[in-house]
């Protein structure tokens, strides 16, 4: 929570894309909860269909680096990572807008999956890729590191209690997860953790700053306005040959359009004049 003057417990806004985000993994939670309380069996098999294990996930179940996302098997687990979400969502949607919070957070939940999918694969710390892992942690820590960067010199109330600029709160964030990745605990989760947090960074260090939806449409629209110019060039200089086979001459310049021989004339010349 950003501090502006003295510290208060006010909230930011809950709206736009951080407000969705944070409805539909409560609503995968409770329902979730709820079918496992009808049907322990179907529940069971429903959420180890949508948590994140490598081994299925390498071999076929190539959603399940979406899905993992908004999956949460604890109350705590989902009050402290929904309460994140809101506060650092709210402050960067704020700054960029709700399609560039969007493309972050899903870039560091499914950039971080994959990357650490792979990873379990080496079995390096003692992981293995049987192992499944749930929760929007990969993306929340690429929200925090992108806050980290953009607003590191910012202060925030850690936990709700200790101020702290936002650099040093992601560093201690980083810090906790490196410590579970070697040490001990839920590996595999600190190492989705730690996955999301570098896609986080490569995302705001190099995507553009409207976002990469933007970046590729204006890529597309670029490349197509450069072939019809090129289209345009090729049918002009096609024109200038047969008009000299005509015995005549037409110029155009070097974007294929047509230059008016009166352009060329000299306003101060008026023998073209009766």
């Amino acid at each position: 929570m950003p501090r502006s003057g003295p510290i208060t417990m006010t909230f930011p806004p809950f709206a736009g894309a951080t407000r969705k985000l944070v409805l539909v993994n409560v609503a995968v939670f409770f329902t979730l909860a709820l079918l496992a309380w009808i049907a322990p069996g179907l529940g069971q098999l429903l959420t180890a269909g949508l948590a994140l294990e490598p081994a299925r996930f390498l071999t076929g179940m190539l959603w399940q680096p979406v899905t993992y996302a908004f999956v949460h098997m604890g109350i705590t687990d989902i009050l402290f990572g929904m309460l994140t979400l809101w506060f650092t969502g709210s402050l960067l949607e704020g700054a960029y807008g709700s399609r560039w919070l969007y493309e972050l957070f899903f870039s560091s939940s499914i950039g971080g999956a994959v990357l650490a999918s792979a990873i379990t694969l080496t079995h390096v710390f003692g992981l293995d890729p049987r192992y499944p892992a749930v929760g929007a942690w990969a993306g929340v820590f690429g929200l925090l590191v992108a806050i980290g960067m953009i607003f590191g010199e910012q202060e925030f109330l850690l936990f709700f209690v200790l101020r702290l600029k936002a650099k040093y709160m992601v560093t201690i964030y980083i810090l906790i997860a490196v410590a579970v990745l070697l040490k001990g605990g839920d590996k595999f989760g600190a190492l989705l953790q730690l996955s999301g947090a570098l896609c986080g960074y490569l995302f705001v260090r190099f995507a553009p700053t409207r976002g990469l939806a933007f970046g590729v449409t204006e890529r597309y629209f670029g490349m197509r306005n450069g072939y019809y110019r090129w289209k345009r060039r090729r049918a002009a200089r096609k024109f200038e040959v047969y008009m000299r086979g005509q015995n005549r001459e037409v110029h155009f310049d070097k974007d294929g359009r047509y230059v008016d021989p009166d352009d060329k004339r000299n306003p101060k010349d008026k023998s073209w004049m009766n």
